[in-house]
């Protein structure tokens, strides 16, 4: 049986020949608003491996500085839209953070810079390891001696969909399901969800306190962990027509909001509320430059290259970041 595991080197190793594209813990107590030369980034969890290795090199080039927060997604976002604060950059796991709730009162555009896929995280110490793969990881997850856990829905992309990966496993695609309704509900009523993002699960896995974390699978590459990659079929990675319709059938409810599955994609923006908002458009360039592709790859991740920018939007897009992006109205089945 191929367990289709890896670590932190395998990882680095194969992901280039495998094509698998995926993903954080630099937290800072400032609070937002840039000015002068300084760039405050506000950025998923996930972001945070590759954004801390693009900082140093981003400000010799600019001789500015960067100042970082790390949250979940939907949590870095109503930093903006409901608290009041600013930043030059906002960057998400899930682009449509942006689309639907930064514009257009909060930002004029966007810009998809990276793809990643739905993974399971474990250490050689986690209970049931010998006997975790791709192919048996939902009856290793719901043994009554197992834990594991995701990150809150209601404040990061990969809680809900954590959810949405437990939920496709049980819906049939291509005539065929890995399991069943009642291991569905067993997954998700075991499940352990404490506050933050994905990546602060990481030091309990370390710690032992967990066995197993649904993470994104550039995990591998950031972390000093191992982890499996999951079946097309649950790992919201491959984006064509019959995948989306596929992970479109599961929704999640958090946070007063409701999540649909679709393909994953990273989005960044410079708000509207930025101070220096030429300085988040360099930020944006950067990463889209070659070393800044080179630090996503390294991380574990696949850069979207050009950058893709709404058709709809394309005259709001600074004119450097242009430079490195296409206008299209859709990016395979979503709609921009």
């Amino acid at each position: 049986m191929s367990k289709q595991r890896s670590s932190r080197r395998s990882f680095l190793a194969g992901a280039a020949a495998t094509g698998t594209a995926a993903l954080a813990g630099c937290l800072s107590s400032f609070t937002g608003g840039g000015g002068g030369n300084t760039a405050t980034i506000f950025h998923a969890g996930s972001l945070a491996a590759p954004f801390g290795d693009a900082e140093e090199p981003f400000e010799e080039q600019q001789d500015a500085d960067v100042v970082r927060e790390a949250k979940g997604s939907v949590g870095s976002t109503r930093k903006i839209t409901e608290q009041g604060k600013s930043a030059e950059v906002l960057g998400v796991s899930d682009f449509r953070l942006i689309r639907d709730m930064v514009l257009p009162d909060y930002g004029e555009w966007y810009s998809i810079f990276a793809t990643n896929s739905m993974a399971i995280a474990y250490t050689d110490e986690s209970t049931g390891a010998d006997e975790f793969s791709t192919e048996t990881w939902w009856e290793v997850l719901t043994r009554d001696d197992v834990t594991f856990a995701h990150s809150d829905p209601a404040v990061d992309p990969n809680g809900y969909r954590s959810r949405m990966a437990m939920k496709l496993g049980a819906i049939e695609f291509e005539g065929e399901r890995l399991y069943d309704g009642s291991t569905r509900d067993a997954l998700i009523e075991q499940s352990n969800i404490p506050s933050g993002t994905e990546t602060e699960l990481i030091a309990q896995l370390e710690s032992g306190e967990l066995d197993y974390a649904w993470q994104y699978t550039s995990a591998g590459a950031s972390h000093d962990v191992n982890v499996i990659e999951l079946q097309p079929a649950v790992n919201l990675a491959v984006a064509d027509q019959k995948h989306a319709r596929h992970y479109a059938k599961a929704t999640v409810e958090a946070g007063g909001n409701t999540y649909t599955g679709a393909p994953i994609a990273y989005g960044l923006t410079v708000p509207g509320v930025a101070e220096n908002p030429d300085l988040g458009a360099q930020w944006v360039e950067f990463m889209a430059s070659e070393e800044g592709k080179g630090i996503l790859e390294d991380n574990g991740f696949s850069p979207v290259s050009p950058l893709v920018v709404p058709e709809s939007g394309k005259g709001n897009v600074p004119e450097n970041v242009m430079g490195k992006a296409e206008a299209r109205s859709s990016l395979g089945p979503l709609e921009l």
